[in-house]
């Protein structure tokens, strides 16, 4: 089906960042799974092609339009190709949303510039060893100490971990307020007591440096407040919408580019003499996975220009998370199947898309809190 979300200008960007994956970052790619981490050049490659700061206004160095289609495209083309090491959605539609949104007009001087040219890659620190989405489980602490914060905890699973030079950290400030009682702190590198642990091991997205981060009476000036103080909450909550919709956008790409390869792959591959699109259950196969593909692109369509408008609610955004990512799974495992005993070996795209896909219905929510945010709201 023809999309139609998308204006000449948007698909003029869809070639820069395919020229941009085809030059900064394909031919590293390899290297950076090996390595565990992406060069700190392709961010600032990145940053000099105009791609981080998408919605940052020009007077910091951004791109001055917040229209989520351009995030997308992003999102879209950066599956495609395999490379989700190269985190720039979670630096753009992330954590760019919180500074732009809650930064003082200080902070913002201080901190876009570097964000949207590269030079201040960030994260996001929430996860803790016991503590993922319930907020409610948060240890970190952040004591009032007169001019600063004094902040202590342990955070896991941080995306941009190693490399992170800025990241938001979510953090106790008011310990008898529960959820209600967390705020936004900026730590920088550098900062006395602030440790990265290891680079941890994981089964996909091997390029995608995610660490412990460990904070030890780390002194946070009081000007890294960011937000309101024990404002926490709803600052997470009215940022997840699209958090969400980046990762159900990535989902559905998945999907789609699985179906496109497996497709190629059933037309060449014999088996029984003939190809292995000649036997009815592989078409089934293929049918079976491209109507999944057509129906929730139709839906994900809906949702990416409602978002672009502002109009898109929790509950839609965790629908799509839910819906894409479980697509995502369900298309990398039975398309891994009809590539055979090939579909086993990394150096077949449909391997990695099968490891490094297993993620997505994993974080920014679970699968089942998304479903328990869509059955509240339809049931209480």
């Amino acid at each position: 089906m023809r999309r139609e979300i998308f204006t000449d200008e948007h698909e003029a960007f869809r070639a820069t960042v395919r020229t941009f994956l085809t030059k900064e970052v394909l031919p590293h790619y390899e290297q950076w799974e090996k390595d565990g981490i992406v060069s700190r050049e392709a961010w600032l490659a990145a940053g000099r092609q105009g791609l981080l700061g998408l919605a940052v206004p020009e007077e910091y160095g951004g791109g001055g339009n917040d229209d989520f289609r351009y995030a997308a495209v992003l999102a879209e083309e950066f599956t495609r190709a395999g490379t989700p090491g190269l985190a720039v959605g979670l630096h753009n539609d992330i954590v760019g949303p919180y500074l732009t949104s809650l930064g003082t007009e200080e902070q913002k001087r201080r901190w876009l510039p570097g964000f949207c040219s590269g030079e201040i890659i960030t994260a996001v620190a929430m996860t803790e060893p016991g503590a993922g989405s319930d907020l409610q489980g948060i240890r970190t602490t952040a004591t009032d100490a007169g001019d600063h914060w004094v902040l202590n905890g342990t955070k896991t699973f941080i995306s941009n971990g190693i490399l992170a030079d800025l990241v938001v950290v979510v953090a106790k400030t008011t310990p008898e307020g529960g959820a209600h009682g967390l705020s936004l702190l900026v730590v920088e590198r550098g900062a006395e007591g602030f440790e990265r642990g290891r680079n941890l091991d994981k089964i996909g997205q091997k390029a995608q440096d995610t660490a412990e981060l460990f904070f030890n009476d780390v002194r946070v000036p009081k000007e890294n407040l960011l937000g309101e103080l024990d404002g926490a909450f709803i600052h997470l909550m009215t940022n997840l919408a699209q958090e969400r919709m980046a990762i159900a956008v990535a989902g559905i790409a998945a999907a789609e580019h699985l179906l496109e390869i497996t497709t190629a792959y059933v037309k060449e591959r014999e088996a029984f003499g003939r190809p292995l699109a000649r036997l009815q259950h592989i078409r089934f196969e293929i049918a079976e996975l491209a109507t999944e593909c057509a129906v929730t692109r139709a839906f994900l369509d809906r949702c990416i220009a409602d978002h672009a408008k502002g109009e898109l609610d929790a509950v839609h955004a965790s629908m799509a998370k839910w819906w894409a990512t479980e697509l995502q799974k369900r298309a990398a495992d039975r398309c891994l199947q009809l590539h055979g005993g090939y579909g086993y070996m990394n150096e077949y795209r449909v391997a990695r898309a099968f490891t490094d896909g297993r993620i997505q219905t994993i974080y920014g929510g679970t699968t089942e809190i998304m479903k328990e945010i869509i059955g509240r709201s339809l049931l209480g």
